[in-house]
Order: C-alpha cells, then structure tokens, then sequence
C-alpha cells in the first residue's frame, strides 16, 4: 500500500497560515528580484543620462570652439577677398593705364595726309638749300601762310646771338620798353611783347620778375643787346628784323623762324643764308628746314 497521508482534523487553519507565509516569503522574492533589477535600470538611465550630458557638454564645447574659430576663419576671408578685390583693382588700373598710354599714343599719331607728305622726303638723303625749298613747296598742305622753320643741332649748348634777316620774319616783332606801369603788368601775368628792352637804371627793378621773364627768354641782357641807354634805336631795329637766338637751357638746339611761305625760294633763301651766317657753320652739327605742317628735310650746310 502507498503511502497514508494523515489529516488531523482541525489542523486547516495552521496550514493556510502556513501558505501566507509562503505566498508572502514568495512575494518579498518577487519584490527584492524587482527592486534588484529596477535599481539596475535606474543605474543605467543614470549613465545614460551622465552620458547625455557629457555629449551635451562636448558638443557645446566644440560648438564653442566652432565659434571662436569661425571669426578667424571669416577673417582670413575676408583677407583673402580684400586681397582679391585688391588684385583685380590693380589689374583694372593696369588695363586702364595701358588703355591710356594707347590712347594717347593713338592721338599722338600723324595723320594720313602727313604720312602721305613723309612718303615725298627722302630719309637718307641730305638736300642742298634749292633742292629743299622746291620740295618744301610740295609739301604745303595747309590753307594759310604757313611759317618757315630753320631746326639747328649746335656743336656746343649756351649758344647766342643776334641777326637782321633781309626780309624779316613776316611777322610783326612786339618790342616793349621797361617801365614801372610794364613791370607792375609782368607781375600780374600780363606779357604783351616779343622782345623786351631796358635801360641800365631799370635792370634793379626788373629783378622781382626775373622768375617770370627769365625760363621765357624775354630778360634784358648784355649779350643780347637788350640792354642800352638808346632803347628807341633798339626798338627800330626789332621791328625792321633783328631777331635773337639762343639754345634751349640744356640741349644744344636751336628753333628759328626764318620767313613764311608766300614769301617764295628767293628771299627765304636769302633768310636762311643770313641766319647760317650768324650762327656760323662751325659751330652747326646738322640742320632741318620745314614748315608748320610739314614733316623736316634734312638740310646740306
């Protein structure tokens, strides 16, 4: 036979005691196996959170350090375009500065009625005085009286002198005599005469427009004759011709006005014969005849 299992009758009430007991001592398990895997949890959530932050905090400092870089980014930036904003403003003033230079070489440039007068001289060739007044008579192009030219290369700088030509010049010398109604009239900018003629005693008061008369070639001067106690005999002479020369400050050169052109190869012969004769052929290197708008013919002295 099994086993007999003994019932003892008024023993119920211990034995669900008993199962309390266990059903409790069960549910504080239960409760400590929950407690034990909630704290876990809220450990977890706690890193996380810590690990959140930490995120939080990095990226804020990088997001920082973002900002504080991103000025001197935007600094080498803006370096970097002013520099090239500056390049190309450079490089627009050099396109405008060639564009000047080009235009003005452009305006410098003879026309095509002197280009088609220069194809007439000969370059190489030295022309006799006929020779050149005949061609220069070709050459005229313009429609009034043009002047007559006579350039000379001088063999040394600082060379003067005075000459009558025969016929003159064709143009009316202005000679003026130092006054003190001149001089107050010179300081004003006020400059009405070609040549300038004074007596001794006046040369004192003309030092105070020295500045003025002197880089225009109009001061009185020994040299020249300028200067003399007769001014009205000077004044006579002037205006029947007598001329003065003198070479550019620096340069050995001399620019003279020999006639004009209606006045025919005859008597500007005879003015550029009186005017080599003044300034000597020893002392001439080369020399140029031409008219105002003619190109130069190079002349045999």
């Amino acid at each position: 036979m099994g086993k007999i299992r003994i019932k003892t009758i008024g023993d119920e009430t211990q034995e669900q005691e008993e199962k309390k007991k266990s059903e409790s001592k069960r549910a504080e398990k239960l409760n400590r196996a929950k407690s034990a895997s909630g704290g876990k949890a809220r450990e977890e959530a706690e890193q996380k959170d810590i690990g959140v932050e930490e995120n939080l905090s990095v990226s804020e400092t990088s997001e920082t350090q973002g900002l504080q870089e991103k000025p001197a980014a935007s600094t080498s930036n803006v370096a970097d375009a002013n520099a090239v904003e500056i390049t190309t403003k450079t490089q627009s003033q050099i396109k405008t500065t060639k564009a000047k230079k080009s235009k003005f070489a452009k305006k410098s440039s003879h026309s095509q009625k002197y280009n088609d007068l220069l194809v007439q001289v000969d370059r190489s060739k030295v022309y006799s005085l006929n020779e050149a007044l005949e061609l220069l008579k070709k050459l005229k192009r313009g429609k009034f009286d043009e002047t007559v030219e006579l350039h000379i290369n001088t063999a040394a700088p600082s060379l003067s002198g005075s000459v009558t030509l025969p016929h003159g010049t064709g143009k009316k010398t202005r000679v003026a005599v130092v006054d003190d109604n001149l001089i107050a009239e010179i300081e004003k900018g006020i400059i009405n005469f070609d040549i300038l003629v004074s007596i001794p005693g006046m040369m004192p008061k003309l030092a105070k427009v020295a500045k003025v008369l002197g880089p225009r070639g109009l001061m009185p001067n020994p040299k020249n004759g300028t200067i003399t106690e007769k001014p009205e005999d000077l004044v006579k002479k002037y205006e029947g011709g007598q001329i003065n020369f003198k070479t550019e400050g620096k340069n050995p050169l001399l620019h003279l006005t020999v006639g004009k052109m209606s006045f025919g190869e005859n008597k500007l012969s005879d003015n550029i014969e009186a005017m080599i004769d003044a300034v000597r052929k020893s002392n001439i290197v080369n020399a140029t005849l031409k008219s105002t708008m003619s190109p130069g013919i190079k002349l045999k002295i």
